[in-house]
């Protein structure tokens, strides 16, 4: 296995914007609040997608946005030989960390580059992600240019998992995530000009893969629920995904905790835990 971890500018990191002298700590900070609170809330839609593909040996991946790298973890436990790409570098360092834990082996590359400095040396790939949720994009075209070029690494007929949002009636955290839309203003600054939350489409996926030059075959929806010890860290989770970036531009840090722990409380257990109930969905398109 050769992991590849690559910066490339992605239209949707899901990393925050963060400007002033304390902005790499506030970086880490969050870095470290992804991976170790939200990320794993997605690893439901990780496993459905790599089960459905007979993820393993043989497997060349490519993750687009693949954050701290867990993602990529998962599929190499299975035997796949991985490649990454992200915008947030803080996130790519963890994701180095996780996939390279002696250091850096002969037989890894880790290169810092465009989205062409990941393409395997020996063959193409054979199957890329795109597991951030698509209702988080902010800029489409950007992610189909991203898309489309890593379609062109891939070998024909090779899978490209595309993930959103399910219905907003099966998704808890969608009421949660709408304090975002309301802080940010004014909203169609907020949707043009930042990383956010966006209600799903039925069709969003496949209008995406179309945009791509992809050709859909097959679909499905994974339960993920978000669960959190206790209030804290559900506030520090959502807030590391970087969907309230647009609010936090226009609105004081403790404004936008307040009022989201406040949308939150309804979904906290007598015992302090929060849970909300989430259904995601995938796609799995084909390259031509």
């Amino acid at each position: 296995m050769s992991p590849t971890l690559v910066r490339h500018q992605l239209p949707h990191s899901g990393s925050m914007r963060c400007d002033g002298p304390h902005a790499p700590a506030r970086s880490r900070e969050r870095t470290r609040d992804w991976a170790e609170i939200q990320e794993r809330m997605l690893v439901p839609l990780y496993e459905a997608t790599y089960d459905r593909l007979g993820v393993g040996p043989g497997t060349r991946l490519l993750g687009l946005g693949c954050g701290s790298g867990l993602a990529l973890l998962l599929a190499a436990a299975r035997g796949a030989q991985v490649s990454g790409v992200d915008a947030d570098e803080t996130r790519l360092e963890l994701a180095r960390e996780r996939l390279t834990p002696d250091g850096m082996p002969e037989h890894t590359r880790v290169v810092s580059g465009g989205l062409e400095a990941a393409a395997p040396g020996d063959a193409p790939f054979n199957v890329v992600t795109a597991f951030h949720p698509v209702g988080c994009v902010s800029t489409i075209e950007g992610l189909t240019t991203s898309l489309t070029a890593a379609a062109g690494l891939a070998e024909r007929g090779s899978a490209v998992v595309l993930g959103g949002w399910g219905p907003v009636e099966r998704c808890a955290t969608a009421g949660v995530l709408r304090v975002a839309q309301r802080l940010a203003d004014p909203p169609s600054d907020y949707v043009v000009g930042s990383t956010g939350w966006l209600p799903s489409g039925r069709d969003d996926l496949e209008d995406l893969a179309d945009r791509a030059g992809l050709r859909p075959d097959g679909s499905g929806r994974v339960a993920c629920p978000f669960g959190y010890a206790d209030m804290a860290s559900a506030v520090r989770g959502l807030l590391s995904t970087g969907l309230f970036d647009a609010a936090l531009e226009v609105a004081e840090q403790r404004q936008v905790e307040k009022e989201l722990a406040e949308a939150l409380h309804p979904h906290q257990r007598a015992d302090g835990t929060v849970w909300m109930p989430n259904v995601f969905r995938y796609l799995i398109a084909r390259t031509r």
